[in-house]
């Protein structure tokens, strides 16, 4: 009788959860809008290379025009003791990550950068020398999809330390996310990311009460197992500033009256592809709408947690949506969800319009310790 209770218990609060909101890894106001127009067209060109274009099949690390299909100049940059090339005139090219937020403003159209104001950069130590944390997202769209899956199954995928939340007995939660990151300090990108979502470093008390604990804060953790991304720069970043399974490859994703999205595997093969009706979006007041998500990893054999606060603005989410293709295809990510067996989709939450900070890593003092 017990063991009944709890798990109507559990399923009750996990779909509570669902349905109150936004999971890790993701009343209408007046709309908020932003017109993308740069007041000087070569500006406009450099931030906005990749938006709503499809990239071709293969993504070469030394081809940039393969990552920015519509710049025609590039400049080589440094990151720690790495040389990059990115588009010339871009943010990166300009700004190194210390960007002029009134600047951005006005040449990228946002309108509003208050979010960014209230959450500074500072010159942080890092592994590949003083960097300036956090990294800024002006505006980004992402779709995710939230997946129920055998905690065996997790626990394999997980290190000893990391625990996956189960809010029913014998499940976990995986996220696969698209992002599209249309305006930001690393100049445009996309990239996918599969996660755990997982418990807190030495979190007490059952899952159902972290769970909850987690919707009421608005405060996510997660353990990423795969990260591809599509520009040599954001891979770099990636890799050696915050030690994230990042590769490099081909990624389109569009978010109008449908989702679409493809991710590549790197011989120009789509691994996964992804196609929906976009549910009814809408819109919130500037700042009325924030989460913030913690990835947990190791760094140099030093456990870290890095977080990122989000800015929600136009988003819509759906629970056990109807008419979602995902098609698997044999690629590393396919696999890597057969693996997870991550099958049962509970939501789609479909992001429009949101702002991000990323910040460095710092050092996970209660696992380090002991």
């Amino acid at each position: 009788m017990l063991k009944k209770l709890s798990l109507r218990q559990s399923v009750l609060a996990l779909f509570t959860s669902l349905t109150c909101a936004h999971a890790a890894f993701a009343t209408s106001n007046s709309a908020v809008t932003h017109d993308l127009n740069s007041s000087n067209p070569s500006e406009k060109l450099a931030m906005q290379n990749k938006s709503h274009t499809f990239s071709p099949n293969l993504v070469i690390a030394d081809q940039p025009r393969t990552q920015y299909p519509n710049a025609t100049e590039f400049v080589t940059v440094e990151f720690g003791t790495h040389k990059v090339q990115v588009p010339k005139g871009g943010f990166y090219d300009r700004f190194h990550t210390q960007p002029d937020l009134e600047q951005v403003a006005k040449e990228s159209g946002i309108g509003n950068v208050e979010f960014f104001r209230k959450t500074p950069k500072k010159l942080v130590d890092t592994r590949v020398g003083k960097v300036w944390s956090p990294n800024y997202y002006y505006q980004s769209s992402q779709v995710q999809l939230l997946m129920l899956a055998p905690l065996d199954k997790l626990k394999a995928k997980l290190p000893a330390k990391v625990e996956a939340l189960s809010p029913i007995p014998g499940y976990g939660l995986v996220s696969l996310t698209f992002f599209a990151y249309n305006i930001c300090d690393n100049d445009p990108y996309d990239e996918v990311s599969v996660a755990v979502v997982v418990r807190r470093p030495n979190a007490e008390g059952s899952n159902i009460s972290e769970l909850m604990s987690s919707i009421r804060q608005r405060d996510y953790y997660g353990y990423v197992l795969a990260l591809p991304v599509d520009t040599e720069i954001a891979r770099v970043r990636g890799v050696y500033g915050y030690n994230l399974p990042k590769w490099l490859t081909a990624i389109d994703v569009k978010i109008e009256d449908r989702v679409q999205a493809n991710l590549y595997d790197t011989h120009g093969n789509i691994d996964i592809s992804l196609s929906a009706p976009t549910p009814k979006l809408k819109a919130v007041k500037n700042l009325s709408h924030q989460e913030k998500k913690t990835m947990l990893n190791q760094v140099d054999g030093i456990w870290y947690s890095s977080y990122v606060q989000a800015n929600h603005l136009t988003f819509a989410q759906k629970l056990f949506p109807k008419k979602v293709e995902l098609k698997r295809n044999g690629g590393p990510v396919s696999q890597l969800l057969d693996q997870l067996g991550a099958k049962k989709i509970l939501r789609m939450d479909v992001i429009k319009d949101t702002q991000l900070a990323l910040h460095m890593p710092t050092p996970i003092d209660e696992w380090n310790n002991q």
